[in-house]
């Protein structure tokens, strides 16, 4: 690995991002983003200043279906190691980016899935959108 960045394991990459805002993909279609404030080699976690998304998709016949998302907020949380996927430093760029693909993808008529929210996007100069997503 690169030596002259300070990475010489995958650990190192997570030591670079305390102190950082970052999301973390959780088992049961979770996610959330905060600031992360500790780890230990079984991958726990202490965040601050999080936001939890939860995905919940009901089936509604062979070709339809509805993803019900739901958000709340908490000031601090310790996340068990078994139960994260990924953890990834947030760069409002990127996020803005995926919010781009997500919104092309979702345009598509043949995907059929219908979300029943609304989203609060923060683009990286710091304007706010309150776009309402219910496409089918």
């Amino acid at each position: 690995m690169d030596s002259s960045s300070g990475i010489q394991e995958p650990f190192d990459l997570i030591r670079l991002s305390l102190s950082e805002r970052v999301f973390v993909k959780l088992r049961g279609d979770r996610e959330i983003t905060g600031i992360l404030h500790a780890y230990d080699g079984h991958m726990n976690l202490i965040l601050s200043d999080v936001e939890e998304t939860i995905m919940l998709v009901d089936v509604e016949g062979a070709t339809e279906s509805t993803v019900n998302v739901a958000k709340r907020k908490m000031e601090m949380l310790f996340v068990r190691g078994d139960g994260v996927i990924l953890v990834s430093v947030i760069i409002p760029s990127l996020l803005h980016y995926i919010y781009q693909l997500l919104d092309r993808y979702l345009l598509r008529r043949e995907h059929n899935v219908k979300f029943t929210t609304s989203i609060l996007l923060k683009y990286p100069a710091g304007i706010y959108s309150l776009r309402s997503v219910n496409r089918i």
